[in-house]
């Protein structure tokens, strides 16, 4: 029951920030799902490969929600999500490809520097300042890739690189915002794509897995996430999230230490 209560909790924070900041929520679900997984005895061999091909299915469903929301206000930008797309998909297959590479503690030690790289972001409360215009469809493929790619590793929907890259290029930051979450679309279902298909008939995942994804901490996460997701996105249209941004930040900072911790 108190596992149910942290999966339902996780995916209303998750949903919440996907509206608000464009993230798909991964930054908060991976590493909560490996301390759920550790708790349950998961074998450390395939406890964050399952975490992340969990977090990427998820955030296939809480982007479509955070995506309406954001749509309603006419803030996406869908000439740019066509451009970047090819190269999330392929950055987003290859993320996966790497991921069953490598083994579990080096995932944890990954995704805990990654989650502390991301915390501190956000403490500053400032994104990266806009020096440019959006390159051309060459360099928007080259740009998807990287995303993608680092995006699938970690399990998030790549609002923690978009953001910034799209801001930098001189988009406002609220339809940088918008833009992200459809972003995150592509991401996770490339991601989530590979994820089934290197776990397939893995042995010593947690029962009910199809994959690297587990069904009962998807179910439980989604229902919260997509309940979360459209208010996030009407806060993201009314406040500055800043002092959000902050206190998200110093949570990222706990979660990524005691990852470190747990190695």
């Amino acid at each position: 029951m108190s596992e149910l209560l942290l999966l339902l909790g996780m995916g209303a924070v998750a949903g919440l920030m996907a509206g608000l900041l464009g993230i798909g929520g991964g930054i908060i679900i991976v590493p909560v799902l490996a301390l759920v997984f550790q708790g349950q005895g998961v074998d450390m061999a395939v406890l964050m490969h399952v975490a992340i091909g969990t977090s990427l299915a998820t955030i296939v469903v809480t982007s479509l929600s955070s995506i309406r929301a954001h749509q309603k206000r006419g803030a996406i930008d869908w000439a740019v999500f066509r451009f970047i797309t090819p190269g999330i998909l392929v950055g987003a297959l290859a993320g996966a490809a790497i991921a069953d590479m490598l083994s579990g503690h080096s995932l944890q030690l990954i995704f805990a520097v990654f989650m502390l790289l991301v915390a501190s972001q956000m403490a500053r409360g400032n994104v990266a300042k806009p020096h440019r215009q959006l390159p051309g469809r060459g360099g928007m493929l080259v740009a998807g890739g990287i995303i993608g790619t680092v995006s699938s590793l970690m399990g998030v929907g790549g609002g923690s690189m978009s953001v910034p890259f799209l801001t930098w290029c001189n988009m406002a930051v609220r339809r940088a915002v918008a833009t992200s979450a459809a972003i995150g679309l592509p991401i996770a279902v490339g991601g989530v794509l590979g994820y089934l298909i290197n776990g397939w008939g893995v042995p010593a995942r947690p029962p009910y897995s199809v994959g690297f994804v587990n069904l009962p901490a998807f179910l439980g996460i989604v229902g919260a996430s997509t309940a979360f997701a459209p208010l996030g996105a009407r806060i993201a249209h009314t406040i500055p999230p800043t002092i959000l941004k902050r206190v998200f930040a110093v949570f990222l900072g706990v979660l990524g230490v005691k990852l470190l911790l747990d190695l």
